[in-house]
């Protein structure tokens, strides 16, 4: 047994530099050492209230310190950290909840755009197995604006952090024990939990020295845009950020012209984004200021060291104005939930390749393989992407056969196509053969189809992405209706608005009369536009 605990990213940059800044949220600054003082309170709360090791605590915050501070404190306690999405419904939340055997609930108040609080409490309400819901406010003075019951009760994160100790024994946990749990959607439909060791997370999170030339003597400071729930953002944001002592700018909604700002007021020397992001801070550019003053892109330009891409295939057009606009050339990279996330990147330091997602990240392998697990050779030869590493998940938590189904002799194979060139660099082909990526997020049909068909007028339904020029694609569905059934397209548009997260959801509805289909039955998506 080789005890590590991921809580140790943060304890080993408190130990060497407690008094640096650690997280920025507006005019709020956090130091190490009141991050992990805040944590060990975190920690001291759930063992208090019976969270044992191995228990699973579910966490829904935007990016904000409450979403750091509870992560940490989760896994000092020696317990599983379970991050939902802030966009999921009621429906979902429970789903999620009862799926990952959760303990206890974290949840974001929310705001009246998107009550998050609200959702994850009737959530929970409907879950039996979950003990505990506490709800962070924004304002930690003030009461819980979500009235709870005897048997669904509920307190704010501050009032049961009240007089728990500033101090905290770690829990010793094994390296291979769960630190994170991440939701993905596989081809199958539902959301499956990918479990993700200590040692998984550690490693991803250490690789920014290899990556990025990270160094604890010259720290950077990274402006969070990703969703900290996500993957991406959490390990390359959060955690990368926090294995260097680095500092976290939080931003908790991408919005172009406030991204520039603090690029610009906190000297941001990394950024990680998806294809839009880099998309709409070049269209920023071009609109200047609100009050119609150019934006000082040459001293963002001058403080920004590393740029990174991931989650969809980077416009060649985008990555080369970047790189013009700010000096800075757009390293993409590949990864998965279920590889903690990063597998590749392109090489700091390097001339870029541009529409490539590079190479294998050290002590990663990746090939190229066949239906039937069989190596794929050649140069340029299409196959699908498989990984082999220290990044690669222990599996689906409480599904054998699912990870059976994508992982083989240590190999994980991922459903998306690619191809690679003589030196050993990896391009995307093509994405899993019906996923679709929104905006960074991916979303898969057959989940989507499953909950428009509970509609009382809809018969059947195929879900397809079409191309978007700030989303990348959109989400439509084309839907038959039920004999004798009268609804509308914007009304199921709606319908699906309050039944699914913002992200998953139609905007695009078509109403036909039949669908394409093989002979076998199998709906032909390819014929559908």
């Amino acid at each position: 047994m080789t005890t590590y605990n991921l809580a140790s990213l943060l304890e080993d940059s408190t130990q060497k530099f407690p008094d640096r800044t650690a997280v920025v949220l507006g005019d709020r600054r956090l130091t190490y050492a009141e991050v992990d003082t805040f944590a060990n309170m975190v920690a001291n709360l759930l063992v208090a209230r019976g969270i044992r090791p191995g228990d699973k605590v579910a966490l829904t915050c935007p990016n904000l310190p409450y979403f750091t501070v509870v992560y940490f404190g989760i896994l000092k306690a020696g317990a599983t950290v379970v991050p939902l999405n802030v966009l999921l419904k009621a429906r979902e939340v429970a789903y999620h909840l009862a799926d990952s055997d959760a303990k206890a609930y974290f949840c974001f108040e929310g705001t009246p755009e998107l009550p998050m609080g609200e959702a994850g409490h009737a959530g929970f309400a409907e879950t039996d197995g979950c003990e505990h819901f506490f709800v962070i406010t924004a304002d930690l003075a003030a009461p819980s604006p979500i009235e709870g019951t005897p048997e669904n009760p509920v307190e704010t994160m501050a009032q049961a952090m009240g007089g728990q100790a500033a101090t905290f024994d770690t829990v010793a946990t094994d390296e291979d024990d769960t630190a994170v749990i991440l939701y993905t959607s596989g081809t199958t439909g539902q959301p499956k939990g990918a479990e993700l060791r200590h040692r998984n997370m550690r490693d991803n999170a250490l690789s920014g020295e290899d990556l990025f030339g990270a160094s604890e003597e010259r720290p950077d400071t990274f402006l969070c845009v990703l969703p900290l729930f996500h993957s991406f953002g959490q390990t390359v944001c959060q955690n990368g950020a926090f294995a260097y002592g680095g500092t976290v700018v939080m931003l908790p909604r991408f919005e172009a012209h406030a991204a520039l700002q603090l690029m610009l007021s906190e000297e941001i020397t990394f950024f990680a984004g998806v294809p839009t992001m880099y998309w709409g801070l070049l269209g920023a550019l071009a609109d200047g200021n609100p009050d119609g003053t150019p934006i000082d892109v040459q001293t963002i330009a001058a403080n920004l060291r590393v740029a990174v891409a991931g989650g969809s295939a980077l416009p060649v057009e985008v990555h080369k104005e970047f790189e013009k606009r700010f000096g800075v050339t757009i390293l993409e990279g590949y990864g998965l939930s279920e590889t903690s996330p990063v597998a590749s990147f392109s090489k700091y330091g390097e001339p870029v390749r541009v529409g490539s997602i590079g190479l294998p990240i050290p002590g990663v392998e990746m090939k190229l393989i066949e239906p039937d697990w069989s190596e794929v050779a050649g140069a340029d030869a299409i196959g699908e992407i498989a990984i082999k590493g220290h990044n690669v998940m222990k599996g689906y938590y409480n599904r054998p056969e699912a990870t059976d189904e994508v992982i083989h002799d240590g190999w994980f194979r991922s459903g998306d196509l690619a191809r690679r060139d003589e030196d050993g660099w990896y391009y995307i082909v093509d994405r899993s053969k019906d996923m679709i990526i929104r905006g960074g997020y991916n979303v898969y049909p057959r989940e989507i189809e499953e909950v428009l068909m509970t509609h009382e007028a809809v018969s059947l339904a195929a879900v397809i992405g079409v191309p978007h020029e700030s989303h990348g694609e959109e989400i439509k569905a084309f839907v038959i209706l039920a004999p004798g059934a009268a609804t509308t397209p914007d009304d199921l548009v709606a319908w699906g608005k309050e039944q699914m997260a913002n992200y998953k959801y139609p905007r695009v509805v078509e109403v036909v009369d039949s669908l394409p289909m093989t002979s076998t039955g199998k709906i032909l998506k390819r014929e559908l536009s």
